[in-house]
């Protein structure tokens, strides 16, 4: 009887050892997207001090584009490529389809250093439309109705990475920013979404006690609001009508988090990261309210999204699917700790940081670059192998 354990041990190696990143959709991309969201971003924040010989990416409105339609984009991927098969009982691209996605994501971050605008362009704006596709499949396959609208959003995706490119290159008249902010927008209906899901589910299977609840009118209210939100960024709505419409959002998502009883997580890291990012969606509608009011800058707005709220739901989901689809216990060790507090930190020096200390703004940006790329890089050297190889249970996937 005490040699079956060693012997079923031993039969298990051979396939932890073997080679799976084409296994299912979270491989490949939370590998690619952390890789990338540490390079970029140190390459960047170098340019932004004037540190580099040469010019990384052409313009802020570049840097925000790699950011979202790269590294955001590539994690969506991965997320719902690896949920997708759960939600239907179907499968989802794996294999060479699946290292197909992943090549034609690595092209477009190549092409858009590149001369080659053309390419870029078309490119950048087909990723999400395949990927739009992939998901569709196993989602009509299985009349899963419930989550068609994934399918568009990625689609509305690709019209933003489409509109940005040609503005850039004055093909039509249209703000770049403009894209970009519709572009976010949207990302943060997926997050509204998913947040509404998981997190009080998370909650109350990870923490004793815990009660966290959803009211169906503040659920409305929440989603429809973000909705609104983006078809005024779409109609480049007054500035007076952004500051109610932002303003009213942060107080019907302040709430939505108070009924998850974030105060009960903070012994759960795996938990907390999801309550405390998305606390950074509240304080980033407050600001944009701010912002459209005139009172703050609108970066500022911008970063309390993009690296309080998206990074760090990014960086919470990456560790807890990624452990849970490798075969490992869902429990925080430090080196995910040190994830989230360094992500908690670069947003709190880009965004509280360039508030009380505007003469240091170029300071501030190089300590959140480097704590943003700290944390990314960690992800990588904890989750590489385990990304890389064959799940420890001996599963599939």
């Amino acid at each position: 009887m005490a040699l079956q354990p060693i012997a079923e041990t031993a039969a298990r190696a051979p396939r932890a050892a073997r080679f799976a990143l084409w296994d299912l959709g979270f491989r490949p991309f939370y590998l690619l997207a952390s890789a990338f969201a540490a390079l970029s971003i140190l390459l960047w924040a170098a340019q932004y001090a004037g540190w580099l010989p040469f010019a990384y990416l052409r313009s802020p409105a570049w840097h925000g584009s790699e950011m979202l339609f790269g590294y955001t984009l590539a994690v969506i991927t991965g997320f719902l490529f690896t949920a997708g098969r759960n939600w239907t009982g179907q499968p989802t691209p794996t294999g060479a389809v699946l290292a197909g996605y992943a090549a034609l994501w690595v092209a477009g971050r190549i092409l858009v250093v590149t001369p080659f605008d053309t390419a870029a362009t078309w490119v950048n704006a087909a990723f999400p439309v395949a990927v739009a596709a992939g998901l569709a499949v196993p989602l009509v396959r299985s009349r899963n109705r419930r989550n068609y609208f994934f399918v568009a959003l990625l689609v509305l995706l690709g019209a933003t990475a489409l509109a940005l490119h040609l503005s850039y290159f004055g093909v039509i008249a249209w703000p770049e920013r403009a894209s970009l902010r519709v572009g976010l927008d949207i990302v943060l209906f997926i997050m509204a979404v998913m947040g509404g899901r998981v997190i009080p589910m998370f909650t109350n299977h990870g923490v004793p006690g815990a009660q966290a609840r959803r009211h169906a009118r503040v659920e409305q209210a929440a989603l429809g609001g973000v909705l609104l939100l983006a078809a005024a960024d779409f109609a480049q709505a007054p500035s007076a009508v952004l500051a109610v419409l932002a303003g009213a959002l942060a107080v019907v998502h302040a709430v939505r988090l108070w009924l998850w009883q974030p105060w009960r997580t903070l012994r759960s890291p795996l938990v907390w990261i999801l309550h405390a990012s998305y606390g950074w969606i509240v304080l980033h509608l407050a600001l944009r309210a701010a912002s459209a009011a005139g009172w703050v800058p609108d970066p500022i707005a911008v970063h309390a999204l993009t690296i309080g709220g998206i990074g760090g739901l990014t960086i919470g989901m990456m560790t807890r699917t990624a452990k849970g689809h490798t075969g490992r216990p869902l429990q925080a060790d430090r080196r995910d700790v040190a994830c989230y507090a360094l992500v908690m930190a670069a947003a709190i020096a880009r965004v509280a940081g360039a508030m009380l200390w505007p003469a240091g703004y170029v300071t501030t940006v190089v300590v959140a670059s480097l704590a943003w790329a700290a944390a990314f890089l960690l992800y990588c050297a904890a989750y590489g192998l385990w990304l890389l190889r064959a799940r420890a249970d001996g599963k599939p996937g």
